[in-house]
């Protein structure tokens, strides 16, 4: 069916990354089906008898399974697609029965909680295509089609910051003001913080116009720099369909927001009037909108929107220029850089930093403003290294590259070091892979796969812990919190791509693997993977099959979408078999290691033959993006 290659090197020590890696493939496996045993029911909804309040709260239902089916496409179980199935539909219905859904979407809700609950149904799209295309499709509708009320296609704006399924869902909160608790105040602060006179006193929560009228009547209209992840929704249907329509909306609508994004010195502005002006409903000024610049995260919430929408952008039209809606952002950032310790910046999101810089806390390091208000840059945090992470990812460029080595030389902190935390984002180890794949540490793939076992260990005793909680409305993140699926180190190490973007982003991968036995994605049982290298001229990806019994076929692709080619190959290779020995030796040669050229392959599959207990290295010269993403397979017809 496609070109193929066969691994003759004999696995006589198997190093130690592939029996990691199969060993947390088998925890993983356990781990799932222990979680949804203690916290689901039959049907595949959560255990809560709770009624949501305000309107947050969808993103952590779907949150709490969005790498389920990652993992399975990585080469979970089998049955793990089904279960991952199960429980969409299950969560669906229960959130529809709380009020929260209407047609199985989103009533209306801000994008940087949308895209984040939409991560669990572009993998489902990515693992089944064809049992989930149709919602996957209507749902992008609501954005595509102007008729469904979101958008505005004169303007090219979508119409508010609270938008999806529900056309008569207005403003930013139900009843007289914004559900703001005093510990978030405390960290974020308020939206509108000009609105009190200097020296004003706090006024009663109800009646604070930054929570209530003026927070309305300013911020809850118009357009918002995080709904760009709803790009993500449409990329999706493109990928799905290949219409026209989808990649000409993406054009439009990221394309303008990177026109405004020019006049304003490259800086992406956060709010946009309902007649299309950066401004228009804050005196001129383009920081200030929903989950804007000011408010409450500013470049967490911004960056990760802005570099979904940039992605989909260059993938859709195929302008890499689209990147440029980040880079200069990105740039004045790090322009504005401090070093400092972390214990003496003002950062608001004190959680994340604390656990993933653990000891580092006290090292001088580069530091840059998230926030933007009228004092000017604040909200001093390290650098979000997802978002140049994905950009020189997608490009391979060299510019894109040299950001990143800045950035490691200004950090004043080893970047080999791995720690085992959790983060929201299921992510956070970008700066020891880069160091991984810059040559600096070998020994990354045995560090990240002991510090993903320690992290699906906690979360199970954590799970322990909570598994008989009558969980109230304040405390549903304790599901996430507990969600025993790992998939960072199995993404960066099999697929060589870094985790998915959280707030909405589709998945990047230079290869991904399909068990051709099985006909399914993923690595077969037993087969363990490594990707080495990420350079398109020489992306390096070892195979070995630890089975030693049995042969595995795999089929490799390139690229997370099949949008790649893989122009050539060479591969390790054993043609003596004379290591084994004569028939009375008592121990055995060292193989001879040759390296063989295959003729091009020009496609984006190779199959390669894996006899029991041997292993290969594949290095691959890859166009990147030559061809149409789709989520055709190798046994496609």
């Amino acid at each position: 069916m496609h070109p193929a290659v066969t691994a003759s090197v004999p696995l006589l020590e198997p190093p130690g990354w592939a029996l990691a890696q199969r060993q947390l493939f088998d925890l993983l496996d356990h781990a799932w089906r222990r979680f949804e045993r203690d916290f689901t029911e039959p049907d595949g909804r959560l255990r809560y008898q709770d009624r949501l309040t305000s309107r947050d709260g969808v993103d952590d239902f779907y949150e709490v399974f969005f790498n389920w089916p990652q993992l399975y496409l990585l080469g979970g179980a089998d049955d793990l697609l089904a279960a991952s199935e199960r429980h969409w539909e299950g969560v669906t219905r229960q959130l529809t029965e709380l009020g929260m859904l209407k047609d199985e979407y989103e009533r209306g809700y801000d994008w940087f909680h949308q895209g984040e609950s939409l991560l669990l149904l572009y993998f489902l799209c990515m693992a089944a295509p064809g049992r989930w295309s149709e919602r996957a499709l209507r749902f992008a509708e609501l954005y595509v089609d102007p008729a469904h009320g979101n958008y505005d296609p004169e303007h090219r704006i979508i119409r508010r910051p609270h938008n999806g399924s529900d056309p008569d869902r207005e403003g930013l909160f139900d009843g007289e003001n914004y559900p703001w608790l005093p510990k978030e105040a405390e960290m974020y602060g308020f939206p509108l913080p000009w609105i009190l006179p200097p020296g004003a006193p706090e006024p009663e929560r109800a009646k604070d116009p930054r929570l209530s009228t003026e927070m309305t009547r300013l911020i809850g209209v118009g357009d918002t720099a995080v709904n760009l992840a709803a790009a993500g929704l449409v990329h999706n249907a493109l990928i799905l369909t290949g219409e026209q329509r989808y990649r000409d909306w993406i054009a439009a609508y990221v394309g303008e927001w990177r026109r405004r994004a020019a006049a304003n010195g490259g800086v992406i502005p956060d709010n946009v009037a309902p007649d299309g002006t950066v401004g228009g409903l804050l005196e001129g000024r383009w920081y200030g909108g929903h989950y804007g610049w000011t408010w409450p995260h500013g470049w967490y919430s911004i960056g990760h929107a802005a570099v979904v929408a940039a992605l989909a952008g260059a993938a859709a039209t195929g302008d890499d220029s689209f990147l440029d809606l980040v880079r200069p952002a990105l740039d004045e950032l790090i322009a504005h850089g401090k070093t400092m310790a972390y214990t003496e910046a003002d950062s608001s999101i004190r959680s994340k930093w604390n656990v993933q810089l653990a000891e580092d806390v006290s090292t001088p390091t580069l530091h840059v403003p998230y926030r933007h208000g009228d004092r000017g840059w604040f909200d001093y945090n390290p650098m979000l290294m997802g978002v140049p992470t994905a950009l020189w990812h997608h490009s391979a460029a060299q510019a894109d590259r040299e950001r990143i080595e800045r950035l490691r030389a200004a950090s004043g902190h080893d970047w080999r070091t791995v720690r085992s935390f959790r983060s929201k984002e299921e992510a956070g180890h970008e700066e020891p892979w880069f160091a991984f794949l810059a040559g600096d540490d070998p020994g990354y793939p045995e560090r990240i796969l002991a510090a993903a076992q320690a992290q699906v260990r906690h979360r199970l005793a954590r799970g322990r812990l909570y598994r008989d909680l009558d969980v109230p409305e304040a405390d549903i993140h304790v599901w996430q919190q507990s969600n025993p699926v790992v998939t960072e180190a199995l993404v960066q190490l099999t697929w060589g791509g870094p985790q998915v973007i959280y707030n909405g982003g589709l998945q990047q991968a230079r290869v991904r693997y399909y068990d051709a036995d099985a006909r399914r994605p993923g690595l077969p049982p037993q087969v363990a993977a490594l990707v080495s290298s990420i350079d398109p001229q020489a992306t390096v990806v070892d195979l070995v099959n630890l089975d030693p019994e049995c042969a595995h076929t795999v089929v490799l692709q390139a690229g997370a979408f099949a949008e790649h080619t893989i122009r050539g190959l060479s591969h390790s290779a054993c043609e003596d078999p004379s290591w084994v020995g004569d028939l009375y030796d008592y121990g055995h040669r060292q193989p001879t290691e040759t390296t063989a050229a295959t003729a091009p392959v020009d496609g984006p599959w190779l199959t390669v033959e894996l006899p029991a207990s041997t292993t290969i290295r594949l290095t691959l010269r890859l166009d990147l993006r030559t061809r149409e993403p789709s989520y055709r397979t190798p046994f496609d017809a």
